[in-house]
């Protein structure tokens, strides 16, 4: 995709949210010859995207005038992820699509992700466990095993082939009353743990990426849901709105809904 040395992050993976509107009126100027032309191009380049080593692109048909077509990006280098932006704003010839939104962040680790510390402090305060006991020694590995695959699936994701798709990005409320950097951590923490007990809850019905967007772009964090019912995101999006992160301390961005398609299905979907 370029000939550049790589930029890629001391961890985590570049993610590009894109959502495009068709210029019909430009589309049917088109002879049908230019536009098969077209859209075996973006086809080719698609699928050239997803032999890259450590790249993943998913494409949706969004619902609502605010968008027409979405693609999700995600790859380790931004000369990478920047070449493909450029490409696929052009695929389709010259002013058919029309960039109408995007986000750009890195996946990254949580800082208020429970640690080795905080697991052995919980072992021996609520389950009596000692120190160095077979138990608890026990009790340990599992949790470093756990915590090794949740950090490899923020870092480097495996996104799912779910066909509901939900984004939004987010950010931190700075209000005079209502700042959340100025709380302690220990309190941030505390609260960043009700708020993530609420998602677990719709695990196997959701699956949740939150990507980090402070300095790199207009909000702080990009939220992206999948799921197989909408209603599922209706829910988890409803029931989140009342714990106290989100209530006191979130203000959100708009909402882009899609239905994650092949290209050839995604084509028929908004008739090209």
């Amino acid at each position: 995709m370029t000939d550049r040395p790589a930029l890629r992050p001391k961890e985590g993976w570049h993610v590009l949210h894109l959502f495009y509107r068709v210029e019909f009126g430009q589309w049917q100027v088109l002879t049908s010859e230019e536009r098969l032309a077209a859209k075996t191009k973006l086809s080719a380049l698609v699928q050239d995207i997803r032999s890259l080593p450590s790249t993943q692109i998913l494409t949706f048909s969004i619902i609502s005038p605010k968008a027409d077509v979405g693609f999700m990006l995600l790859t380790d280098d931004l000369n990478t992820a920047n070449s493909i932006e450029k490409k696929l704003t052009l695929s389709l010839g010259a002013d058919v699509l029309t960039p109408v939104f995007s986000f750009y962040s890195l996946t990254e680790r949580s800082e208020y992700t429970t640690t080795e510390e905080d697991c052995a402090n919980s072992l021996t305060a609520e389950q009596g466990l000692l120190p160095g006991s077979p138990e608890f020694v026990r009790a340990i590995a599992e949790f470093r095993q756990r915590m090794e695959k949740y950090l490899r699936d923020r870092l480097y994701p495996s996104m799912p082939d779910w066909p509901v798709f939900c984004f939004y990005p987010m950010t931190k409320r700075r209000d005079a009353a209502q700042n959340w950097y100025i709380l302690p951590f220990e309190k941030r923490k505390e609260l960043m743990l009700g708020h993530g007990r609420i998602g677990r809850q719709y695990a196997g019905r959701i699956r949740q990426l939150i990507t980090g967007s402070t300095g790199l772009d207009d909000a702080e964090w990009g939220v992206t849901l999948f799921a197989h019912d909408v209603f599922e995101i209706k829910s988890i999006v409803y029931e989140m709105r009342f714990d106290t992160v989100s209530a006191q301390y979130a203000d959100f961005g708009e909402f882009y809904l899609g239905i994650q398609l092949p290209l050839d299905d995604l084509f028929r979907r908004i008739q090209l």
